[in-house]
């Protein structure tokens, strides 16, 4: 295992934002009329904003009539956030014994993600059931509005950081160059790690997005890897759910906010414009085809790129199954589970998410994922409150036995009723099966690691056992203040500064820190390939065979030790391929990527 070079790590973090909640330019009702559908009863706008035709669509996704009630996001002519607060509520029996209604507003994306609309969640869903037993009281709507309306003379106030607000990408178009690929790269060795939610000491609001990451982790597993890597290459990305949708909608933020390039790493990378995050749609459905087709880079020229999504991908979710049969939409298609069979540690056979290109094949995690997800999971443990995490064996062994003394078949109290016990440093629970979702061992691996595993018996440390401690340290020592260690530290000097030494961030920090910590990893070494390549070029034949010797000048040669510092599996192809997209896609380079092989007296025999 190839030590990666050590950099400073720091936390990017912004100033704190109040609590005033974003100014809304739009309040609507919408309600299901047995004969003419979803209809918009009642509605206010700022002048020259039209939600005729649009909202009454988007609040109210295909299969809504089969949940109690839902929150809805979506998004509105590129330029707002919309909301949704959904409720299934009783009625007559000439109104088929049902009436759905929806409480809906539309906030400017310049409040900042998602235009910050989860803060109006519960307001709307208040509002909702007080409507769902007088439709007609429309002075609660008319009360709501005057009191958060976005005056005609307001500006929305943007965020104060620019990474993470969708003003940092129209400040990277400002600044775009005349070729996709000509800006001019300058080293900056501070590096941000994460883009913050929440400053050390608060809490994130109910209904963040954010707070789903935990439930997001557990329902892809190892997936979330190819899922990353498929959003840091910008692609197209259409996850398929069931109602309700607010979960998928979550995830969708989730994806973004991972996949979203730190700041300090943003000179490293040529592309101009550059698309510093994947772009979010969260739920659509047939009437959003004609938008979800800007996104494809096949049929897209180069003067066209920018960062409002043509040529730059999407994510989004949606109900409508007719959207997977066109396979000229998307990407990457993700069917997500029934909600009931996505809870870890239910059952034996967990049903996983399956992912699919637009060509139907099946696309699946690496090995190396495997082993990467694994030492996550059990790092995030301790990121855990304690009151969340489950008790340990130990824990409810003895409160069964005090609980039912003279039943054995007595069983276990829900973990609710077990929460307030002290915590034990007990691993998380077992996995479940992961065979479905994860490619199979090559023979060529298979033959290598046989040969390391005789080679190296009785060695005190093994390459599995570097891997895991480079893995770790991404996620050792997040705080925003400080410095971080970088991957390839050892053990002991991890564990005095990991997981559980002081929750210097939440949980949801720590996944967000990790996975842009694998950006910078990932990123910059290809921008340090594609510098040495370059300047072999410059100064005659290359010493390490990356450029020159008669090869083409824009080829790029990617070696093992480079794939083995981005934490990549040196012997599965679809990871070779997602570095020849990623090089093609920010560099506009090809690149060859040599994989690993079994060598005997130096000769080639796999």
């Amino acid at each position: 295992m190839s030590p990666a070079k050590r950099h400073s790590l720091h936390l990017d973090l912004p100033i704190a934002r109040s609590d005033e909640l974003p100014r809304i330019a739009a309040l609507f009702l919408i309600q299901f009329d047995i004969k003419a559908g979803y209809t918009v009863v009642w509605k206010r706008s700022i002048s020259g904003l039209d939600i005729a035709n649009s909202v009454e669509y988007k609040s109210l996704p295909s299969g809504s009539h089969n949940v109690a009630e839902d929150t809805v996001y979506f998004v509105h002519n590129d330029e707002y956030a919309g909301i949704s607060s959904f409720l299934n509520g009783e009625a007559e029996e000439s109104e088929r014994n049902a009436l759905m209604l929806a409480v809906g507003a539309l906030i400017p994306l310049s409040y900042g993600r998602l235009g910050r609309s989860w803060r109006y969640a519960d307001e709307l869903k208040s509002l909702a059931k007080k409507l769902v037993k007088d439709p007609t009281r429309f002075e609660h709507l008319e009360e709501v509005w005057q009191e958060y309306r976005l005056q005609d003379d307001e500006e929305a106030t943007a965020p104060t950081s620019g990474e993470g607000s969708p003003s940092a990408p129209k400040q990277n178009e400002r600044q775009a160059k005349s070729s996709p690929h000509s800006q001019p790269k300058t080293r900056n060795r501070a590096v941000s790690s994460a883009s913050a939610l929440a400053l050390p000491g608060q809490t994130l609001s109910n209904h963040h997005p954010a707070l789903s990451l935990s439930k997001y982790l557990d329902t892809f597993g190892p997936l979330v890897f190819p899922l990353y890597r498929a959003a840091l290459l910008r692609k197209r990305v259409l996850l398929l759910s069931h109602a309700p949708v607010e979960l998928a909608c979550n995830f969708v933020y989730n994806i973004s906010i991972l996949s979203t390039l730190p700041s300090a790493i943003h000179n490293l990378l040529p592309l101009s414009p550059l698309p510093t995050r994947l772009r979010t749609l969260f739920s659509v459905g047939v009437h959003d085809i004609p938008t979800l087709t800007t996104g494809s880079r096949d049929a897209a020229p180069a003067d066209t790129l920018t960062t409002e999504g043509q040529a730059y991908g999407w994510i989004a979710c949606t109900t409508d199954d007719i959207l997977s049969t066109k396979d000229h939409l998307y990407d990457l298609l993700v069917r997500l589970p029934l909600p009931s069979s996505t809870d870890p540690g239910t059952q034996i056979n967990k049903i996983w998410p399956r992912m699919q290109s637009r060509k139907g094949e099946n696309t699946r995690a690496t090995q190396r994922d495997a082993r990467r997800y694994r030492v996550l999971r059990q790092d995030l443990y301790h990121y855990h409150p304690p009151s969340s995490r489950p008790p340990s064996a130990q824990q409810r062994e003895r409160y069964t036995d005090n609980t039912y003394p003279d039943n054995d078949n007595a069983p276990l109290l829900p973990l609710a009723s077990l929460s307030h016990l002290p915590t034990d440093p007990d691993p998380p629970p077992p996995e479940p099966d992961q065979t479905d979702i994860l490619e199979s061992q090559s023979w060529s691996a298979l033959a290598y690691n046989s040969f390391i595993w005789w080679a190296s018996a009785g060695e005190t440390r093994t390459d599995r056992e570097e891997e895991a401690e480079y893995d770790s340290s991404l996620l050792a020592n997040l705080d925003p203040s400080g410095e971080t260690p970088s991957p390839g530290m050892s053990r002991g000097k991890r564990d005095s500064v990991s997981p559980g030494g002081g929750g210097h961030v939440g949980f949801e920090m720590a996944v967000i820190g990790y996975f842009h910590r694998l950006s910078v990893l990932i990123l910059r070494t290809l921008a340090d390939v594609v510098d040495a390549a370059n300047d072999c070029d410059d100064g005659g034949d290359s010493l390490d065979g990356r450029a020159g010797g008669g090869r083409d000048e824009d080829i790029i040669v990617v070696e093992v030790d480079d794939m083995t510092r981005m934490g990549l599996d040196i012997w599965s192809e679809s990871d070779k391929v997602f570095v020849e997209e990623l090089v093609e896609f920010y560099w506009g380079r090809k690149a060859v990527v040599k994989g690993g092989r079994v060598e005997c007296c130096g000769v080639r025999v796999m």
